[in-house]
């Protein structure tokens, strides 16, 4: 695991549990005064020393939320009952709040505060080492200019480890931002995908549906037989797209969603060309279909991308080339590349003032999306027989450097 990762793992734990190291603190600063006034020979002063290390572990519980005030506090008490004389068994506790009120200066306090408190500290130091110079030197086992130098280091170090905690608590909030933008991004995408797959489902299913009922409206009386037949393929269009429909949403539920961890549906492939092509004709139009190469050395991916282009090509025939118009499907699959063509003779459903230029466009720019994923380029518009061409080119591989 990462240093980062790790900090992060600790730092969410602290979130869970915020009471653990609020209170732990001032209970370990009170536990190192009453540890030393147990340790000690002088029993005379230990209800004020109590009181002491009370005065100086309580201010610890707004550390946070007060640091500049809670480093005022401790250390104007450490100030006043060290030349008061009155300090004895609590200065171990008066070291530990003092050390502890600048970490959090650093870690919460803007940089220039914490420079003042800095240098608050090491005055205090400075001071404390000239008064230990008077002393007899027998009284202490280092010289009082090497303690305060120890002393000086300790402090700025822990400045300086407060800062760096809090710098590293920004680099930890700026990648879990990361993280979520990262998060919704893929939504976001996951999302328009969707959309792009129902589009193609319900637009071309809607298109067949429309025609055959168009053509049962008035089968159902001259040819009743006729009629029927045009009905069940009405069902099996309906049945065809609920399925298709169930299969996308499978891909985005989460696996436990699966009724006994059963696997997906695959998406359609090269395979269901023919019962797509079924299925248009049935609507009206006269469709062949030629395949020429190995469809099986495509990838699922761009299987699913040629029957998907395919697919958009035929519905825009069925909603604005006429019912009797015919129309040729050929998938050509050559070295690295994969060509569709795709020409209808028309003539338009509608009158030529309202071409198919005028539609939403959204079959058009989801074929252009889906050629450019294989770097592929889709070129449509109107053909000499008065119907409507489309060739997709796509590339079965990337390009070389």
């Amino acid at each position: 695991m990462s240093i980062i990762a790790r900090l992060s793992s600790w730092r969410w734990a602290d979130r869970a549990h915020p009471w653990v190291r609020r209170w732990g603190v001032p209970l370990f600063c009170a536990a190192v005064g009453v540890t030393s006034i147990l340790a000690s020979t002088d029993k005379s002063r230990g209800a004020e020393d109590l009181a002491l290390i009370v005065v100086l572990a309580v201010p610890l519980l707004w550390r946070e939320r007060r640091p500049m005030l809670v480093f005022a506090l401790t250390t104007a008490t450490a100030v006043l009952t060290t030349y008061a004389g009155s300090l004895h068994g609590a200065s171990a506790s008066a070291d530990v709040a003092r050390l502890v009120a600048l970490f959090n200066v650093g870690r919460f306090a803007t940089p220039g505060r914490l420079l003042v408190a800095l240098a608050i500290s090491l005055a205090q130091l400075v001071a404390w080492s000239a008064g230990l110079s008077g002393d007899s030197p027998a009284a202490y086992p280092a010289r009082p200019e090497l303690r305060m130098l120890l002393g000086m280091v300790t402090v700025t170090a822990i400045a300086g480890l407060g800062l760096a905690t809090r710098l590293v608590n920004v680099v930890i909030a700026a990648l879990q931002r990361e993280k979520d933008q990262q998060a919704r991004l893929s939504v976001a995408q996951e999302r328009a995908r969707v959309s792009k797959e129902m589009h193609d489902i319900l637009g071309h299913t809607l298109a067949v549906v429309v025609s055959l009922a168009d053509g049962a409206a008035g089968l159902t009386e001259a040819k009743p037989q006729r009629g029927a037949e045009t009905l069940r393929l009405i069902a099996d269009s309906g049945r065809g797209a609920l399925a298709e429909l169930q299969r996308l949403l499978a891909v985005i539920d989460d696996d436990n969603d699966r009724p006994h961890g059963a696997p997906r549906a695959p998406q359609p492939g090269l395979a269901d060309l023919d019962p797509l092509i079924e299925r248009v004709r049935a609507a009206g139009p006269s469709i062949t279909l030629d395949i020429d190469g190995d469809l099986t050395a495509l990838t699922p991916g761009l299987q699913l991308a040629v029957y998907r282009i395919v697919q958009e090509a035929l519905t825009n025939t069925l909603k604005y080339a006429a019912a009797d118009t015919s129309s040729s499907v050929r998938v050509t699959v050559g070295p690295g590349m994969v060509h569709i063509d795709v020409e209808d003779t028309g003539p338009f459903r509608t009158p030529r003032s309202r071409r198919r230029s005028t539609g939403s466009g959204r079959g058009l720019i989801a074929m252009r999306e889906r050629a450019a994923i294989y770097q592929g380029q889709v070129t449509a518009g109107p053909n000499r027989e008065g119907g409507w061409s489309i060739h997709v080119r796509l590339l079965t591989a990337p390009p070389s450097p």
